[in-house]
């Protein structure tokens, strides 16, 4: 009986259509806002701005993402804030409502933070790092939320957790000073720290992987379709995508909030040639006259 539904199923792989120039693996656009600490843990003063980091490294790290510093989104802030103050021409790049250029927004909160040792004496401590023979035991619990750029919408929220002990002869952790350098990462809540990252990761991973990803037209020239990524998003020539024709905003009357567009499918194009941020494409089927700069593409 297994031989012959392994039969049944070589014969569907067969003869079932399957498209092979459909992008694959492609990588999403996500922003990593700096996570507020609500621990009640202050002796660290940058303790949520270094989780941020360490998760964004993390994320870029995982090789599934294109990842937005906080440096990136201070730039295109500033311009916005520059072209808002009419002290500049008005601004294309960054219009209020339009400085991320992100698919997925990613923020949140530490909720707990914290260390307990027992036993043995009292040890030697140097620059906040402190040697002896103690137990100790660290947790951390972290609020991560996943939040649509257009509307603002929360898609998804989840709760991460880290724990880590250490017995017999310890590094521990006192004082105030960066969870990025190297000596707190040896200590228990260095390692619960990064415990809660890589969950933290493959959480993020699991759900934007349901998510198609997500283009814009840059420009349309000489009958190609220019594409608003390119190597860093996994790209490659022979991909096929799909353009959409969005259509007006629907805005909810009570709150104000965005709550989606409404997209008709007019083309479809293939990737000829890949640079690193951008990419030229054929169309496939459909009128390129139909096709403007701004338009959505979706790899499916």
């Amino acid at each position: 009986m297994k031989k012959l539904f392994l039969y049944l199923g070589v014969i569907l792989a067969l003869f079932l259509p399957v498209d092979s120039h459909a992008a694959k693996g492609l990588k999403k656009t996500v922003a990593v806002f700096e996570f507020s600490n609500d621990s009640g843990y202050n002796s660290i003063a940058n303790l949520g701005d270094d989780f941020s980091m360490q998760l964004s490294d993390a994320l870029i790290q995982s090789g599934k993402f294109i990842v937005l510093t906080r440096k990136d989104l201070d730039v295109v802030m500033a311009e916005q804030d520059l072209a808002a103050s009419g002290r500049m021409a008005k601004s294309k790049t960054a219009r209020i409502g339009k400085i991320i250029p992100a698919q997925i927004l990613i923020k949140g909160k530490i909720t707990e933070f914290e260390e307990n040792t027992s036993g043995g004496g009292q040890g030697l401590t140097i620059k906040g790092i402190s040697i002896g023979a103690n137990k100790a035991s660290a947790h951390i619990a972290v609020i991560v939320q996943l939040v649509d750029s257009t509307t603002g919408e929360i898609l998804d929220s989840k709760r991460v957790e880290g724990d880590a002990k250490a017995g017999g002869f310890s590094i521990g952790y006192s004082g105030s000073f960066s969870i990025n350098s190297s000596s707190f990462k040896k200590t228990p809540l260095g390692k619960a720290v990064q415990m809660a990252i890589d969950r933290a990761v493959v959480y993020i991973a699991r759900k934007l992987s349901s998510l198609p990803w997500r283009g814009r037209v840059v420009l349309v020239k000489d009958g190609l379709v220019y594409v608003n990524a390119g190597r860093n998003a996994g790209l490659q020539p022979g991909d096929r995508l799909y353009v959409y024709k969005e259509g007006e905003a629907l805005v909810d009357p009570d709150t104000g909030m965005e709550l989606g567009k409404e997209t008709k499918q007019i083309a479809s194009i293939k990737i000829t040639e890949v640079q690193d941020k951008f990419s030229k494409a054929n169309i496939e089927q459909g009128d390129i006259n139909t096709i403007s700069k701004g338009d959505l593409i979706l790899e499916k």
